[in-house]
């Protein structure tokens, strides 16, 4: 890759410490917040409320499925943690070392923690989150862009969190990819959430492995299947149909919401759905409140392209139809320091897959969109 252009990760993560929520969470919550345990074979694991979550080898094995790929374990532990997990110093070595000039953090563990059934538990949690990463990525205001986990299960509360989290420094938030049943995001409830976003310059990211169980679903790491996992962005699909055919981008013409982690491929079909649902079917079909015509003839495409942006890693097929998804919408991510991230060869990935760019398009992807965005220096 060029030096002439910044490279910017809009999707690093950290690995959350193993004290994190024992020093930070209220003590009332201290026995069911995460902590972590060790498994009979060998491995770390964090749980919360009782169930299983998250492993450590999410944060232990960068760079192996490069070097050593039939080394790659479910059984890990903390100690084999990337301290560029949780130290922000070694994370902005670990960006050197590997050619990138900034990143946009997301968490690890708080992924799955949307899976929690109690959600004053959860709000806490998130809060105590909140706290600890502001102040991982303040030594560093112009390399690390923080994302705040904001529980929206209260409107009011949740919103105050977000402005919290903006005063605090943070960059964003990420809320539910996908809600709980009989709470999408075609609602006008959300509204307020959706205008105080759009005020505080705060984008929201909806990120793989984000959803909120409704009745009879659960989403916890061990019950996943690679079923699920190859079709995670039916979720984000979902979510953001309901959020362009129930005209919240024409309310907030400045509210920026990513699909983050979910890939590009699918995109094109999804536009092309977008716009011909709304051009070719009956209006009186469908759900009172979703055919209003748009102000100035606008086209559900074209809120998409104008409010949506999307992060992904190495999905070179959704790179040659980046003129139908958009270029600016695009943002690469690294997704350091998990075991599938791009790190340590990140330059060459991006090399191999931007490869018929035209340089303009290479800044664009490779850094200058998430620059925009999530407001770098």
């Amino acid at each position: 890759m060029t030096d002439t252009y910044r490279i910017i990760s809009s999707d690093n993560h950290i690995f959350e410490p193993a004290d994190l929520w024992a020093r930070r969470v209220e003590p009332k919550w201290r026995e069911r917040a995460p902590q972590v345990r060790r498994l009979d074979d060998g491995g770390d694991w964090w749980f919360c409320d009782g169930r299983k979550v998250m492993g450590a080898f999410a944060g232990a094995q960068a760079g192996r499925r490069f070097e050593e790929p039939e080394k790659l374990s479910s059984a890990d532990t903390m100690d084999n943690v990337r301290p560029g997990g949780y130290l922000p110093e070694e994370h902005v070595k670990d960006m050197e070392l590997d050619g990138v000039d900034g990143g946009v953090i997301y968490p690890t563990v708080g992924l799955l923690l949307f899976t929690m059934s109690d959600s004053e538990l959860m709000t806490a949690v998130f809060r105590a989150y909140n706290d600890w990463l502001a102040e991982f990525c303040k030594p560093f205001p112009n390399k690390l862009k923080g994302i705040a986990m904001l529980d929206i299960d209260d409107l009011p509360a949740g919103i105050k969190e977000l402005e919290r989290c903006a005063n605090m420094g943070l960059a964003g938030a990420m809320i539910t990819c996908y809600p709980r049943e009989g709470l999408t995001y075609d609602m006008p409830e959300y509204d307020p959430l959706w205008a105080a976003a759009q005020d505080l310059g705060m984008p929201l990211g909806l990120h793989i492995g984000t959803n909120r169980p409704g009745p009879g679903q659960t989403f916890v790491f061990d019950e996943l299947t690679p079923a699920f996992l190859a079709n995670a962005d039916y979720w984000v699909r979902m979510s953001l149909a309901q959020m362009i055919y129930s005209g919240v981008f024409a309310r907030y013409p400045k509210l920026q919401v990513g699909a983050v982690e979910m890939e590009l491929s699918w995109v094109p079909h999804f536009i092309d759905r977008l716009d011909y649902n709304y051009t070719q079917r009956a209006r009186d079909l469908f759900k009172k409140g979703y055919w209003d015509r748009y102000p100035g003839d606008m086209l559900p495409s074209q809120y998409f392209h104008r409010n949506v942006f999307l992060g992904f890693q190495e999905d070179a097929l959704g790179i040659q139809h980046r003129h139908i998804i958009g270029v600016d919408n695009l943002q690469w991510g690294s997704d350091y320091p998990h075991p599938e991230a791009t790190f340590p060869r990140t330059r060459q990935i991006l090399e191999d897959i931007l490869a018929g760019c035209t340089e303009e398009e290479k800044a664009k992807i490779a850094g200058g969109n998430a620059a925009r965005v999530y407001h770098f220096d």
